[in-house]
């Protein structure tokens, strides 16, 4: 996967949420059958926290919805109700960004990983998805 970061804009459905991350033009997107990504059908790549920025008034529009550990941080439209991104349980230091909800034109290459949310536990110490939330030394080049 190619690691230069690019700029990525996105946002949700009526663009009340607008936000900006640099990321590569090349991702990993991973496909969640848990119980909240299986009925909304995201799919979605991590970026460290610090790589993410709302814009404008958007957090006005944002409101959040927890469950179970209440680690992850679903956040959505209150106007469209559409997930643009959220905090994962997996990288609670990180954002989730839903891959269709990506500007067109930035992104040249998605891989698809599958990540089971029925089984969290055993499928995080597997994929090694809490290393995507995390900062390198690439990053800054």
């Amino acid at each position: 996967m190619d690691s230069e970061l690019v700029l990525h804009t996105g946002g949700c459905h009526c663009k009340r949420v607008r936000w900006r991350v640099y990321a590569p033009s090349s991702i990993v997107a991973w496909d969640c059958n848990c119980s909240d990504c299986s009925m909304r059908r995201n799919t979605h790549f991590i970026v460290p926290s610090e790589r993410f920025e709302l814009l404008g008034d958007s957090k006005e529009f944002i409101t959040t919805y927890t469950f179970g550990t209440h680690t992850a941080k679903h956040t959505f439209c209150k106007v469209c109700g559409i997930t643009s991104f959220y905090i994962p349980r997996s990288n609670p230091d990180g954002i989730a960004v839903t891959l269709r909800c990506v500007d067109p034109g930035t992104l040249t290459h998605v891989e698809i990983k599958c990540f089971d949310g029925q089984n969290w536990e055993g499928s995080y110490e597997q994929t090694g998805i809490a290393s995507c939330s995390k900062a390198t030394d690439e990053d800054s080049k």
